[in-house]
Order: structure tokens, then sequence, then C-alpha cells
């Protein structure tokens, strides 16, 4: 009578476990169908004005009048520790499928020189769309005209104050290697958000920074600040008189990836959604527009091959952080 009531019992917790899994299949293929339907959480890493906010609300602009997300989105700028404030939330989101952020060269660096708890790997990558070259400025009413000017000023003085977004980031990476090359010594300083750089400089804080142009023509063309260099391989078309890294012998010098990345371990189906609706977005006029009027070169890669260029620059930063001292 006992081994035919435990016959039954096993029976019974067979049964149940099996419409569980039935059940959870289910939930998961009308999530797939289903998604998305809710509102979403776009985390900006920096705060407002610089190239990571600019990209992220052109894509939000873009998906919402060409109807692409159905739902509502929900932007907000959580900036601090060089991103990792913002990808800090991110990651604490592992499994959604409802939460986003944009890449930047701190999405790499920041996890270089300090216990952030993430890197680039835990992440669900979408896409790579572009990267993001910069120009080095120092202020319109400086005597500084150019390279030359800025070298010659930065041997007689010693040590010039330079500035840039994070810590150890691409905006140090470009600063050292340039001092490095031209034969000068840096005290640099970091900031959390573009904003604050500019002011900075302005006030005479700074000697000179870094800053992409998307988020520094306007100052340029006010005649607030002078371009002396571009880090791209190419004159920019809007300041073709400004030399590029390259065409003064510097070899190299790294840019910004600018990106899309999903939270740890979110489902499938969601990184297939955004794969196939950025693949829209990257085809329209305004995205195409958005390129030229920032100057960024389109560079685009999806899902594994966004993740292999993560890595492959991610070992280039750090061979050159630590060539620099900095890790």
């Amino acid at each position: 009578m006992r081994t035919k009531l435990f016959s039954a019992l096993a029976a019974l917790t067979v049964a149940a476990a099996l419409a569980g899994c039935g059940s959870s299949g289910t939930s998961d293929e009308s999530a797939a169908e289903d998604y998305p339907s809710e509102e979403l959480d776009w985390t900006i890493a920096f705060g407002p004005g610089g190239g990571n906010d600019i990209m992220a609300r052109t894509m939000v602009d873009i998906l919402q009048k060409q109807d692409l997300y159905p739902e509502n989105i929900k932007v907000e700028n959580k900036e601090g520790g060089s991103g990792a404030t913002g990808w800090g939330y991110l990651f604490s989101n592992k499994g959604e499928a409802y939460n986003i952020s944009t890449t930047s060269g701190s999405f790499i660096t920041t996890p270089l020189q300090a216990d952030t708890g993430w890197t680039h790997e835990d992440f669900t990558p979408v896409g790579l769309f572009a990267t993001d070259d910069a120009l080095v400025l120092v202020p319109g009413d400086s005597p500084i005209k150019n390279w030359e000017d800025w070298v010659e000023f930065a041997k007689d003085k010693g040590t010039v104050t330079v500035g840039g977004i994070g810590t150890v980031n691409v905006d140090f990476i470009l600063h050292a290697l340039l001092a490095e090359a031209a034969g000068y010594k840096i005290d640099y300083v970091p900031y959390n958000e573009e904003g604050q750089v500019q002011t900075s400089l302005l006030s005479g804080a700074l000697d000179a920074m870094v800053s992409n142009p998307g988020s520094i023509l306007g100052q340029v063309e006010a005649g607030k600040m002078t371009p002396l260099l571009f880090t791209g391989k190419e004159p920019l078309p809007t300041l073709p008189d400004v030399p590029t890294g390259e065409s003064l012998g510097f070899k190299d010098l790294p840019s910004l990836p600018r990106g899309l990345i999903l939270p740890p371990d979110a489902p499938k189906y969601a990184q297939e959604w955004w794969i196939d609706t950025m693949k829209k977005v990257v085809e329209t006029d305004e995205w195409k527009q958005y390129l030229k009027d920032n100057n960024l070169i389109e560079d685009v890669r999806w899902g594994d091959d966004f993740a292999s260029y993560l890595t492959e620059t991610a070992d280039g930063f750090e061979a050159t952080l630590k060539e620099q001292g900095a890790l």
C-alpha cells in the first residue's frame, strides 16, 4: 500500500514539474511574441550635452518618430564615476529586456582602473554604429593658434594642465600619447561630464582639453575655443584647416566606440529585436545626418562582432595605459 502511495506521489510530482516547465516555456514564447510591450528604461552614463548623450537622444528621437518602438522610452542621465554609475545601474538589471544603454571609451577603460564589479564582457552586445574622434582645444583668447604654438608653450611651462572626461579614459590616453610623442609633461584633471570640462577651459583652470566634435563645434564656431589637432585619419570637413594627428606624425590615436548594449543575460529575443531594429535606424536619413553633423566615422558591427571589437579595443587600451603607468 505504501509503495503504491509513494508511486502516486512521485507521479504527481513529475507531472507538476512537467506542467511548470510547460508553463515557463509558454511564458517565454509569449514574452518574445509580445516584445516590446513595456516602457523602455534608457540609461545615459554621462551628463547632458556630451557625445554619449547626443547619440542616445538622437537614437531615441528616430525610434519614436519612425514608430519603431511602440511604447514610451524613459531617458535618464546617470552620470558619475566615469560612467560607472550608469553602467552599474544597467548591470544591476541582469536578465531584463527593458533596460538599455549606449557605450563610449569609458565603458572599456573604467573597469580597467576601478573595481566596478563588471567589464564590457558582462553585457549583452547589440551593435557598434560609429567611432568618434577628438579635437585638442585651447581657449579662443589664447595666443596659441596652432599645434606648434602649443608644443612650444607646453615645453616652456614645464607641465601643462589638461582635462577630459574620466580618470583613466580615452581622453587621458590621447593627452598622454600626444605629450609623450611631442616631449612635454601633463597634469591631467578628470571630469564627470562635458560641460564641466568646457567651463574649466574657458575659466582658465585648464590649458587645453580634448572633446569630440559633436560636443564642441558650437564653441569653436563662436570663437570661444581654438582647435589645434584632430585625432581622426582624415581632416574634418567642417574644419579642414585643422591638422590630423597622422599628418603631424602621431600614429594609431584611439577613438570612442559608439554602440548599444543590453544588461547581462538579456533575453535572446530582446537582443535580436534590437539588432533588427537598429539596422533600420542606421539606414534612416536622420541617422546619416547625425553622423555627418557630428563628424563620426561609420563603423557598423552587430552582436558577437561588436563584442569582439570591444575585446580587441580593451586589450589595446590596457596595453597603452600600462605603458603610461596609469595601471
